[in-house]
């Protein structure tokens, strides 16, 4: 099942029982102006469904408008959220319309609420109360009409027990919680995601690749993914831009998914697709990083060593499309010794 997002180009997939009731619920609460609060682990969607709920309301038409209030400095949030008048501190040379104006008509996406200081809960308790926002330097109350939407992967309830989150104000977001389930409580889901995502990135990276094995997807839904969807697409990202082959097997799979796999799941599997003992298959794999364990005919280090620099210097090139200052940084590295180093390998991009 898949609920159509409006004006972007990617759905909400799943088909196990904790995300179709998520899914419901959705679907319910969309076109209500009612405030939500979704909870959940990082890297599950929580910004994904706040925007199902979005371009399946009636405000579809006005702004979704996000916020990580984690990611923003508290002495800065308040400007950020209410915006600020000319001359109201050092440096506000002229007026500034928040994220809340900005959202007016629309809806105001609250990420990661329980990083909020307690200050401006104060005055996200009026936006939700009197529908009005004081700018900062301010004379006079601006009426606005959002739809709220928090979401946070904390306990707010314990905040509130610990000071650190206003009751009052927890109350009044909480009158639709929608609980999102980790990635390790779907595993019917994982198939279907692995496809949506090797499609997505076979036409954003250019790829071809027709499918991903059996045994390749048994070991991936034998995974745990605490970091969840986000973790699944980076995976995803991964093998298919450095995939030789137009089937993905376990030869491309992450070092850290055959790492945290108990090895009685992936042996059998590995050696029934590619009749190889496992200690054969990693230790003749095109990608080294796949190692684990040494084997008993024991490894050539120093070729391990110089395949897994490679890899890791092409990914950087592909991550960062080709711009050898961007790649370097992620490596680490001085460019001129990325130059070097792409010479010596012969890597042309």
């Amino acid at each position: 099942m898949a609920i159509k997002l409006q004006t972007d180009s990617y759905n909400l997939i799943g088909q196990s029982n904790g995300i179709l009731q998520v899914f419901d619920l959705v679907e319910r609460a969309a076109d209500s102006d009612s405030t939500v609060i979704l909870t959940g682990e990082s890297g599950t969607g929580k910004e994904l469904i706040a925007r199902a709920l979005h371009h399946n309301s009636r405000r579809d038409s006005k702004s979704f408008v996000p916020v990580n209030c984690g990611a923003i400095p508290n002495e800065l949030l308040e400007s950020e959220l209410f915006g600020h008048e000319k001359g109201a501190f050092t440096g506000a040379m002229q007026t500034r319309i928040g994220r809340m104006e900005l959202a007016d008509n629309g809806t105001i996406f609250l990420d990661e609420i329980g990083d909020m200081p307690m200050t401006l809960q104060v005055k996200l308790l009026r936006v939700l109360a009197e529908g009005e926002i004081d700018r900062v330097g301010g004379s006079k109350p601006i009426r606005i009409n959002v739809r709220v939407i928090a979401a946070t992967h904390t306990n707010l309830e314990e905040a509130i027990q610990s000071g650190k989150f206003r009751e009052d104000l927890f109350y009044r977001l909480n009158v639709i919680p929608i609980a999102i389930p980790p990635l390790r409580e779907r595993k019917s889901d994982i198939p279907l995601l692995v496809q949506h995502y090797l499609k997505h990135f076979n036409t954003q990276k250019g790829k071809s690749i027709t499918g991903i094995s059996d045994a390749a997807m048994e070991i991936l839904c034998s995974y745990p993914w605490p970091g969840n969807i986000r973790e699944l697409a980076n995976f995803m990202e991964r093998m298919v831009v450095l995939s030789t082959d137009k089937m993905l097997t376990p030869r491309d799979l992450p070092d850290k998914v055959l790492g945290d796999v108990p090895k009685e799941t992936w042996e059998p599997l590995i050696q029934a697709e590619t009749d190889q003992t496992p200690a054969e298959f990693l230790r003749k794999s095109r990608n080294h990083a796949h190692y684990i364990g040494m084997p008993e005919e024991g490894v050539n280090l120093k070729q391990m060593v110089e395949e897994f620099e490679k890899e890791l210097i092409i990914e950087a090139l592909e991550k960062t499309n080709g711009v050898k200052n961007q790649a370097a940084t992620l490596l680490g590295l001085n460019r001129t010794t990325l130059v070097e180093k792409l010479k010596k390998m012969k890597i042309n991009r």
